[in-house]
């Protein structure tokens, strides 16, 4: 691998129509060397893909109408390709389907920036439904552990990984498991209880035989009832539900309601004594770093050979209070699946969360803003502060991070969302999250489709406003790498990002075999879409949660002349590029930025 940096720029190069061009490139990139090793800056001029012999072969994946077939086509024969079954060739490349019917009708300013997460559950987890999330924008499909049986979880995760194959989508899958928080049972096989106010509900221990007494509530926690005190506040889901402790009776403890609401199977449950949240509660609990050396039983007894062979890409641990606990969990994926691919998410949920923050995000891969349960720790008010600095720390330390809870909590019963629930999605869009996460409103809400489309609407509409306003924030990224290489792939990633929106070039490639070069460009936000083209399913499926990156799966080689006029030449045939597009790639096989046309 080269430690220096090339500028390729054909002496034929084009800007867009809507951007005036100064005299010359060259003085507005001033080039320093790192190394004593020389750092060139040549003219390339790319080949003529359609001099090849050989049509160009695609996938076709029409948008859910199935899967696609390698064939030959001319870029004249590709308007209406057959869609039969999901092959992948050293000559394809493998297309998402609303991508691509989004980049042909709208084009590349109009690509969703900010990514979805969907929790499924039983409103979403049959193979319609989930194709119709996948369709209305989801990138990842999340399974909470919290609720359903093992056989559930299974036949969810075989339908996401039979939409994937089937339809030409790249949605990956993320378990969160379950934390060492206290939590409610499963109210007998109810979907729901609805608290009433001034209502009387007894929070038991006991196991109770079915049909359970009526207003009773199981809790899994058997110190429960010591730790309570008469007067304390007990508080349902983050405070969605809220009792007042009038007595204690054994295993029992007397409850009246004082905020009435929806109560679901395994919530979770956390006290509070003279305005304070009690924290004491924990000391009979498991931990979490226990709950790592047990981890077979937390995901339902599944071994983490079977969470690969099923296709996990993601595990969200709960109630993560240090480093340690990440660092253990990842020793145990290691040394149980020696080529595993999945990332670890840490949920940022608890008062000892945020305590060791930085250490916890620098520990994953990734990060989740769980505001329900943060909120039931520390006071509403600081909530959204601590969601910025979250933010904000992932996004200097390079880790995708998820904003989740109650973003449209109204439209689990109501079609159309709150104006403040807008805004709260139009916060966390202007604050460049990764990704923005529906819980209860997909997994059993009535409208889950439309909340999905809200949260897509909202997305692009700031996005574009923050396009038109060109508030290109002022963020220090501090230097992430470990070593020298790496430096220079975060220098090239800046200055490529820098160079797209100086020049306004329609998209940035790059080609990557890890998925860093592409973390790196979605960290600098750039003003245009980033096509990440990787080798590997399971990485392409990583990259679908991170800002701004479209992943594509091709093979490719250590040639970039070769892989340019290759997926220049797939891409034009299926219409999603055209000749005289302006872009600037970047690989990390070899370290370099290269800008041209689109021949």
């Amino acid at each position: 691998m080269s430690n220096s940096l090339h500028f390729f720029t054909p002496s034929n190069l084009t800007a867009p129509k809507q951007y005036l061009p100064k005299p010359s490139y060259n003085r507005w990139f001033p080039v320093t060397s790192l190394s004593p090793k020389l750092i060139s800056i040549k003219a390339s001029t790319s080949a003529d893909p359609n001099s090849s012999t050989t049509s160009p072969q695609v996938l076709i994946s029409d948008n859910g109408t199935g899967a696609g077939e390698i064939l030959s086509f001319t870029p004249q024969e590709c308007d209406t390709p057959p869609s039969q079954s999901f092959l992948s060739d050293s000559s394809s490349i493998d297309v998402d389907a609303v991508t691509e019917v989004e980049l042909k009708e709208n084009g590349f300013r109009s690509t969703r920036r900010t990514k979805m997460v969907c929790t499924i559950g039983p409103a979403t987890c049959g193979f319609e439904e989930l194709e119709a999330l996948a369709v209305g924008g989801m990138n990842v499909a999340r399974i909470n552990m919290c609720h359903g049986t093992r056989e559930w979880h299974k036949r969810v995760i075989e339908r996401v990984r039979r939409l994937n194959e089937e339809k030409g989508f790249a949605v990956a899958i993320m378990m969160d498991t379950e934390g060492s928080e206290i939590h409610m049972g499963d109210l007998g096989g109810d979907s729901s209880a609805k608290a009433e106010d001034d209502e009387i509900w007894t929070f038991s221990v006991r196991a109770f035989d079915l049909p359970r007494p009526e207003r009773t509530i199981n809790v899994n926690y058997d110190g429960f009832a010591e730790d309570l005190k008469v007067g304390d506040e007990l508080l349902v889901d983050g405070g969605m539900v809220r009792f007042d402790v009038i007595e204690k009776i054994g295993p029992d403890v007397k409850c009246r309601c004082t905020d009435p609401g929806l109560m679901l199977p395994r919530a979770n449950l956390t006290f509070w004594r003279d305005g304070s949240l009690v924290r004491e509660r924990n000391a009979m609990l498991p931990t979490i770093s226990s709950k790592v050396n047990s981890f077979q039983q937390s995901i339902l007894t599944l071994t983490l050979e079977e969470l690969q062979f099923e296709g996990v890409d993601f595990i969200a641990i709960s109630f993560v209070k240090s480093a340690e606990v990440i660092n253990h969990l990842k020793s145990y994926i290691a040394a149980r699946s020696r080529d595993s691919d999945i990332a670890v998410i840490a949920k940022i949920e608890s008062i000892d969360s945020l305590k060791n923050l930085e250490e916890i995000i620098q520990a994953s891969d990734g990060a989740m803003v769980a505001r329900g349960d943060l909120g039931a720790q520390i006071p509403l008010e600081q909530v959204p502060s601590a969601q910025q600095k979250i933010v904000q720390i992932c996004r200097q330390l390079n880790k995708p991070v998820i904003v989740a809870s109650q973003l449209l909590e109204s439209m689990i019963e109501y079609p159309t969302p709150t104006r403040a629930e807008v805004a709260d999605v139009s916060e966390a869009v202007r604050q460049r999250a990764d990704a923005l996460m529906l819980s209860g409103e997909s997994a059993m809400g009535q409208y889950p489709d439309k909340a999905l489309a809200v949260l897509r609407s909202v997305s692009v509409r700031i996005e574009k406003w923050w396009r038109e306003e060109k508030r290109y924030e002022a963020m220090e990224l501090p230097a992430v790498g470990s070593s020298f290489s790496d430096s220079i792939s975060e220098e090239i990633c800046s200055s490529a990002a820098k160079m797209a929106n100086n020049l306004g070039v329609d998209a940035l490639f790059v080609y990557t075999k890890t998925g860093h070069m592409a973390s790196l460009l979605s960290r600098c936000r750039p003003d245009c879409p980033i096509f990440a083209f990787t080798s590997t399913k399971s990485v392409r499926r990583r990259l679908n949660l991170q800002w701004g990156l479209i992943p594509f799966r091709v093979s490719f080689s250590d040639d970039m002349e070769s892989n340019l006029n290759k997926t220049f030449s797939l891409l034009k045939a299926r219409g999603m590029i055209k000749s005289g597009d302006l872009v600037i790639a970047v690989s990390d096989m070899l370290q370099s930025i290269q800008v041209m046309n689109v021949p």
